[in-house]
């Protein structure tokens, strides 16, 4: 009986592991996360290639690197699915301190490739920005300490990852990049709701949100231009959100057709943070819908499956990785229609690059694995029916 409610039988009896896997995890979400990375495919073969020209670069260039990236991290997504939640937060603790050690170091042996923040590390002919990996490692991290402060006695685990999280959003603000920043707050502020926080302190939590942005703005120049920009109800229609509006605006519901599309010779970031523009201008708004609809579709069905969840810490990662997904997206669609300031964050597995494509899968992989079926829900319906 505790094995059955508690998951610790994973499988029937001689059932192979890839079958218990195809009849555990949910394959709708797995459908509309491969059909996100084909659209990411699509947009980049029609954005890519003026970058490619004004670079010398083979006019695919950049889209082969997003197969070659997107392949590595559709294998590790299903890899990391196919894992228990123990493994899953095991895999996740060791990444999350050799990736915040990572982000300790960018200062000293980082590069900002010229565009004025240091986030990346140069590897020759690929660069790593350890800001996209430390994000589904800290949601899994901060899960497992909240948890382990429900256990009898546990540790103040809720005030060890207010602590992380707290130090990890000052060294990501600190490179600068406040948008990590936010994201890496904002869902950490969920899970604790998830885990039983007191609406004292997410008020108080919310007032000291709002005293660091005051301070950012009347403090550092990147963020008060950004803010500005953001405020001026005119557009500078030589800016990427100029160019970015204008493109929303031609496309219409059904757009100008495949090939058709101007801005992606007038953007630098058409490939990345601006795909979207490219997606509306080309495809119009319909198309924008249905990319809208799968991450919809991703997050809600996950929310459902780990509502009945009795595992502390699959529910406040589950919810935790979910927000993630949801918010990063919501971020990245509320820049390019100017609901929100300017961030640099990529559309997950539709935008160009290999740190972001491959930290996606892994966002995925273990979102996937965490809301995979398990006896517990089988022996939770029945309890429920029994009663």
């Amino acid at each position: 009986m505790t094995e059955m409610v508690f998951g610790a039988v994973s499988a029937k009896s001689g059932e192979p592991i890839i079958s218990h896997w195809w009849r555990t995890v949910d394959r709708v979400s797995l459908l509309a996360v491969f059909m996100l990375f084909a659209i990411g495919v699509l947009l980049g073969l029609a954005a890519s290639p003026p970058l490619a020209e004004r670079n010398g670069l083979g006019a695919f260039h950049y889209v082969n690197r997003q197969m070659i990236f997107g392949t590595a991290a559709l294998a590790g997504m299903i890899f990391l699915s196919m894992q228990t939640p123990t493994m899953v937060r095991r895999l996740a603790v060791i990444g999350f301190i050799a990736v915040f050690f990572a982000i300790v170091m960018l200062p000293f042996l980082g590069t900002d490739y010229g565009k004025g923040a240091v986030r990346w590390y140069s590897l020759g002919i690929i660069s790593l920005q350890p800001s996209e990996f430390v994000k589904p490692t800290f949601v899994l991290f901060s899960a497992w300490l909240m948890s382990a402060s429900a256990d009898l006695d546990g540790p103040p685990g809720r005030l060890m990852s207010f602590f992380v999280a707290v130090a990890l959003t000052l060294l990501l603000a600190l490179q600068p990049d406040f948008g990590q920043a936010v994201l890496v707050l904002a869902s950490w502020i969920l899970m604790y709701f998830i885990a039983g926080a007191p609406m004292l302190l997410l008020i108080i939590l919310a007032i000291g949100i709002a005293a660091a942005s005051t301070f950012a703005y009347n403090n550092s120049e990147h963020v008060a231009r950004r803010i500005d920009g953001f405020l001026n109800p005119e557009i500078d229609p030589t800016s990427q959100m100029g160019f970015a509006s204008n493109a929303i605006q031609e496309g219409g519901v059904f757009g100008v057709g495949v090939g058709e599309g101007s801005v992606k010779w007038s953007l630098p970031d058409a490939h990345t943070d601006f795909i979207i523009a490219v997606a509306a201008e080309e495809y119009g708004l319909v198309f924008c819908l249905f990319i809208i609809g799968l991450f919809m579709v991703i997050t809600i069905r996950s929310l459902l499956r780990l509502v009945r969840e009795r595992d502390p810490f699959v529910r406040i990662a589950g919810v935790g990785l979910a927000s993630l997904l949801a918010i990063q997206a919501l971020i990245n669609l509320g820049v390019a229609v100017r609901l929100l300031p300017a961030k640099g964050m990529t559309l997950p597995f539709v935008s160009y690059g290999g740190s972001s494509l491959i930290a996606a899968g892994m966002m995925l992989g273990m979102l996937l694995a965490l809301t995979r079926r398990r006896p517990q829900d089988e022996m939770s319906e029945i309890l429920t029916r029994a009663q």
